[in-house]
This record gives C-alpha cells, sequence and structure tokens, in this order.
C-alpha cells in the first residue's frame, strides 16, 4: 500500500503545480505580457518543471510496481524513503503558495513582482497620489488651454523649421488665418521680405538662448492689409532643456498708435501754429519799419511828380520809383495778410462766383500746355470774407501749381460742402467741428518732400530759384484763410502731384459789405482846423505836415507823446493824429492824456502795423479811426475828414486861442 499512495502523491502534487503553472500563465497570456513579464514567465517554467519532475517521479514508482510486484517492495521502499520526504515538501510549498494567491497578486505590469498586501496598498497610495496630481496638472491644463483659446492675443507656437505647430482663436481673430489654415504652413506668410529677415534674426536670437524678447513688427493680415503688433517671443524646452521651438504671443497695438501719431501730429500742428504766430509777429515788426520807409517814398515821389508837372522824361522816372513802391507795398501787404491783421472788407461771397472770376484770369495766364478745369458747385456756397481775399488765395495757389508744372500737367479748381468733426489731425490752424465750404485745388506738378512741406506756409520759405519767389503766397494764403476762421491742408506726393483744400465757415446770414476800404473820390480840403501831429519818424512827420498843410489844415507837429501832450495844454488843437507806438509814451496813452482835458476831441492813430495786429494785441479798439502805413495823401485826408465829421459840434476847445 505505501508505494500506491507515494505515487498518488506524485500524481497530486504534479497536477497542482500544473494548475499553478496555469494560473500564471493565464492572466500573463491575456495581458499579452509572455514575451514582457519575464519574471512570471520565469515562475510558471518553475513550477512547470517540478509539475513534469513529479510526474516521471510517479511514472518511476509506476514501474517499480508494475515491475516487481509485491517481490522486493520492501528493498525498495527503503531506498524511496529521501524522495519522498522530498515529495512532501514540494507539496507543502506548493499548497503554501497557492495559500498565498488569495492575499498576494501577479502585477501584470513592465518586470512585474509579487508584492506582500502592506506594500501593495503603499503603492496603491502611491498610485492614488500620483493619480490626483495628474488630475490637477489634467486641471490646470484644461484651464490654460481655455484661457490661451479665448485670450485676445495672438499665440503662436513655432518650431525650429519655423513652421506654425500652435494657433489659437486670437490668431484666427487677429490675422484671419483659421488654426487648419496655417498649422504646418510657414510663419513667413505673415510678413514681407523685411519683416520676413526681422523675423528670422529674432528667432535666431531665440534659439541660440536669449530667454525673452520684445519688439514691436508690422506684418499682414490674411487679406493682405497690414497690422501693428506688440510681440514676445520666448523658447520652448523638452525635458532636457534643449529648444525645441519658440511661444509667441502678439498683440493688436494699431489703434494705440494710431493714438499715438494722432497725438504727436496734434503736437506738431500745435508747435507748427506757434512757430507760425512768432513768424507772424517779426512779419508784423518787419512791416512796421518798412511801411514808415515807404510812406516817405510814396508821398515824396508824388510830390516829386507833382512839381515835375511838364517834364516828361522826370515824370516818366518818378512813375518808374512809384511802380516799385507800390510793388513793395504790395509786399508789406502780404506780410500783413500772413500776420492776420491786414484790413478786410468781409462780405457774403457766392464760391461759385470766386471760382468763376479766377477762371476767367487764369484762362489768360495760366498757359496753353496747361489743362485747366474749374468745377463750382452746383448749389450756392456762401461764406463770409473780403472777396478780393478770396481771389487771391485761389490765384496764389493757381501760380503755384503752374510753376509746379513747367512741362504740362493738370491743374483743377473746384467747391463743394463738407463737415468736419473737430479731430482732424493735418488741419493748419485747427477748427472746430461743423459745416464748412471746401475750395480744393489740385495739380499734377513735380510734388514737394515731407521735409519741404513741413515749412511751406513760412514767410520767406521758398523752393523756387533766387529771384523767382518770395516765399510769402502760401503764407499770405495761411494768413487769409485764418483770418477768415477757417483752416488750411496739404496733400502732396513727389512726382505725383499736390492738393490743397482750404475749409471756410459757411455763412449763417447776410452781414453786408464792409464800408471801410479805400475811398475813390477827392477828400474834403480843410478849413483851417489845427491838427496835433506826433511821428518819432522826422522824415514821415515832414510828409504829413506837407500834405495837411498844402490841403487847408494848420499843423503842431511833436516828435513824442510827451511833447505833443505839451502842445496841446499849450495850444489846443482840434484833432489829433498820432502814430500808435512810439518810445516813452504810446499814442494811446496820449489820447488818453488828451480826452481827460477835452473829450470827444477826433483821435485819428497810424502806425505800420495793421489795425487787426493792434486790436488783437489789444493795443487799440478795433472800431476807432486808423490809418495804416504806407498810406497816401487821399488815404490821410478821407479818414482825418471822416475822424473830424463826427466831432460833437459844441466841442470845448483848451489851450491857448488860434
Amino acid at each position: 500500500m505505501p508505494e500506491q499512495l507515494l505515487l498518488l502523491g506524485n500524481l497530486v502534487i504534479m497536477v497542482a503545480y500544473a494548475a499553478i503553472m496555469v494560473a500564471i500563465v493565464v492572466p500573463v497570456s491575456r495581458a499579452g505580457q509572455l514575451r514582457s513579464n519575464k519574471l512570471a514567465v520565469a515562475t510558471a517554467m518553475i513550477f512547470f518543471s517540478c509539475a513534469v519532475g513529479h510526474g516521471l517521479h510517479a511514472l518511476t514508482i509506476y514501474r517499480s510496481i508494475v515491475d516487481h510486484g509485491g517481490a522486493h517492495l520492501g528493498h525498495a521502499m527503503s531506498e524511496a524513503w529521501p524522495p519522498a520526504v522530498w515529495d512532501l515538501f514540494t507539496a507543502a510549498v506548493g499548497i503554501y503558495y497557492w495559500t498565498l494567491r488569495r492575499g498576494y497578486g501577479v502585477l501584470l505590469g513592465r518586470g512585474a513582482i509579487y508584492v506582500s498586501p502592506g506594500e501593495q496598498r503603499r503603492i496603491d497610495e502611491a498610485d492614488a497620489r500620483e493619480r490626483a496630481a495628474r488630475d490637477v496638472a489634467e486641471s490646470h491644463l484644461v484651464t490654460l488651454t481655455a484661457v490661451v483659446e479665448h485670450t485676445d492675443a495672438a499665440i503662436i507656437g513655432i518650431g525650429l523649421d519655423g513652421i506654425v505647430t500652435a494657433w489659437n482663436t486670437g490668431a484666427e481673430q487677429m490675422f484671419g488665418w483659421t488654426a487648419a489654415e496655417m498649422i504646418g504652413q510657414s510663419i513667413g506668410l505673415l510678413t514681407d521680405e523685411s519683416g520676413s529677415v526681422q523675423q528670422d534674426v529674432v528667432q535666431r536670437r531665440v534659439h541660440a538662448g536669449e530667454q525673452h524678447l520684445a519688439y514691436e513688427a508690422r506684418r499682414l493680415r490674411k487679406d493682405g492689409s497690414p497690422i501693428e503688433l506688440s510681440i514676445s517671443l520666448a523658447a520652448i524646452r523638452d525635458a532636457s532643456g534643449a529648444v525645441t521651438g519658440t511661444s509667441v504671443v502678439a498683440r493688436d497695438i494699431s489703434a494705440a498708435k494710431e493714438a499715438a501719431d494722432r497725438q504727436r501730429a496734434l503736437e506738431e500742428r500745435t508747435h507748427q501754429q506757434q512757430r507760425m504766430e512768432s513768424l507772424g509777429k517779426l512779419a508784423g515788426g518787419i512791416a512796421h519799419d518798412f511801411n514808415n520807409i515807404l510812406a516817405i517814398i510814396v508821398n515824396y515821389t508824388e510830390f516829386a511828380a507833382e512839381a515835375a508837372e511838364g517834364n516828361e522824361p522826370v515824370r516818366a522816372d518818378l512813375e518808374h520809383v512809384r511802380t516799385a513802391a507800390d510793388r513793395a507795398m504790395n509786399l508789406t501787404r502780404q506780410l500783413l495778410t500772413f500776420t492776420r491783421g491786414d484790413t478786410i472788407q468781409p462780405q457774403d461771397v457766392d464760391l461759385r462766383d470766386a471760382i468763376t472770376e479766377v477762371r476767367a484770369m487764369l484762362d489768360r495766364t495760366i498757359g496753353e500746355d496747361i489743362a485747366l478745369f474749374a468745377r463750382p458747385p452746383a448749389e450756392p456756397l456762401i461764406v463770409h470774407g473780403d472777396p478780393g481775399q478770396l481771389q487771391q488765395v485761389l490765384l496764389n495757389l493757381a501760380i503755384n501749381a503752374r510753376d509746379a508744372m513747367p512741362d504740362g500737367g493738370t491743374l483743377v479748381i473746384e467747391a463743394g460742402p463738407a463737415e468736419l468733426d473737430g479731430q482732424e489731425i493735418n488741419m493748419q490752424p485747427a477748427v472746430a467741428a461743423g459745416s464748412y465750404a471746401r475750395l480744393q485745388v489740385s495739380d499734377t506738378g513735380e510734388g514737394m518732400s515731407a521735409e519741404v512741406a513741413t515749412h511751406i506756409f513760412e514767410p520767406f520759405y521758398t523752393t523756387k530759384p533766387r529771384g523767382k519767389g518770395t516765399g510769402l503766397g502760401l503764407a499770405t494764403v495761411y494768413g487769409i484763410v485764418a483770418e477768415a476762421g477757417g483752416s488750411i491742408n496739404m496733400f502732396s506726393e513727389p512726382g505725383v502731384g499736390t492738393t490743397f483744400r482750404i475749409y471756410l465757415p459757411l455763412a449763417t446770414e447776410s452781414a453786408g459789405p464792409s464800408t471801410t476800404g479805400t475811398r475813390l473820390m477827392a477828400p474834403p480840403k480843410g478849413h483851417g482846423q489845427r491838427v496835433l501831429v506826433v511821428e518819432d519818424e522826422a522824415p514821415l512827420a515832414r510828409v504829413v505836415h506837407r500834405i495837411l498843410t498844402g490841403n487847408g489844415y494848420r499843423v503842431l507837429a511833436a516828435a513824442t507823446g510827451a511833447e505833443g501832450y505839451q502842445i496841446f495844454l499849450a495850444r489846443g488843437c482840434d484833432a489829433l493824429l498820432t502814430d500808435v507806438i512810439m518810445p516813452e509814451m504810446s499814442g494811446p496813452r496820449l489820447a488818453e492824456l488828451v480826452h481827460a482835458q477835452q473829450p470827444g476831441l477826433p483821435v485819428v492813430y497810424m502806425s505800420g502795423y495793421s489795425n487787426g495786429l493792434l486790436g488783437s494785441a489789444r493795443v487799440l479798439d478795433p472800431d476807432i479811426p486808423f490809418l495804416e502805413k504806407p498810406f497816401t495823401s487821399n488815404d490821410l485826408l478821407h479818414k482825418l475828414a471822416e475822424a473830424l465829421s463826427r466831432a460833437p459840434s459844441d466841442l470845448p476847445r483848451t489851450g491857448a486861442p488860434r
């Protein structure tokens, strides 16, 4: 019986080991790890070899029983007890392993090992922490992805080869390209040639190790339109720290740059206006001194012409002198117009008539090689201004255009209504929002550079050859337009042409023509009235004395205000004719002292400065009798007679009797 038990034990152990082997191999095989999970396969092979060994052992016992029967059974049993003990030991190991399988598991991972339940708990806890950290990271990634996708900034990923690898919604909205269209394409699609060179340089700097780069650049949208950007770049690195690409964050700064350009233009316009005002004061001062000289020249020329009656050669020479003086007077008049102080005759003017009249003048002078087109507005377009000055504006611009087209071209003069919002940045001077009449003079001439354009309204600035221009034409245009409450702007491109646009306020109600101006009728003579003449320029004082005494007036002369006041106190007068700007005591101060003694005494002021300029400086009230140098004898006599006619009939006399 013992041999049968030994045979049965080996068979049972063989089956148990084979079952263990199957229990190991089946899950490993289902997991597809027969090749990778070497530890599990080795364990299965051990149990397989043990199962085979016990099977061979059972076969040996079985053959011994069959071959020998019971004859030598005792001897065989005495020799088989060591293997039997080993069989019992291996059976116990198998039983122990089988019982442990309920508490121990086979990790079906690469290089799986058998772990204890405690170790498994620690592994599970580590796995839980890893999963929690991974969940947090995934949550952060989701948040970051949402931020990247929905920000207004363009966020772009670029590989080392310049190929786009990431393209957010902000980039789609900014550039017009969808992510599907741009990913896989070269970033060079967003640049022109110069921008591409700049972009390559910046990319190389990032790849060379620079941490962050920021700059401003112009890029192109899908439709080809430019966009101004503020760009920040940073390197993208892998776990080893090697640069694998570039991240780009771009923000649209077009509006900010436009606002900055507008502010800069406003500042430049303010500086230009201040410079023009300073130049205007300088021009006014020059005109004042020049007018004093011209007044002497003009009037002594008239005296000489009267004395040369019958001597034609002398009179002809004097005519040339007077012609030159007239040209000089016109020059100073332009200076005074530039200073916004020239005497004007404002009235309602229809720009249709102004354009028609200028067209008739230009037809005779513009030249056959220039095509002239005049396009008056279809409806009446009324402004309030001096008709002569409006014509002067159009003629100056037209003549400049003619000179800019030596080989011929096209000149267009047109007018029409316009609306301004008050935010225009290229208007000189600035004007408020409202409805305006727009005069436009365009030519196809040589044009001018931006540097020249910044100086064109400055007096004495000219690009014409010496002797061909005074540099006052456009300065005069500027002064006339500014005086009328309007504004002017200019666009020019070298080789293309130039366009001037003049904006004048529309007339709201008829103001009628001015009553001031040059008088054509013969002036009335005096009747012995005493006129106190106060003039610090001795030659001009002699001219005034000669004119007045030759026309029925008696003259009391003084060189200073203080001297004039003493003469008034001592001898009295019927009218005061005084210069405005004098050393020690000004003309208005002298008049103030005189009126304190004799209220209502007629006072006529004279000055080389214009009435408008003196009025704007608050030297004189704008409605007082004023004679602007240089003046003719007719001007002086008319103004004095007008002042005397307004004097009260019962005016008291001061000073010694006549």
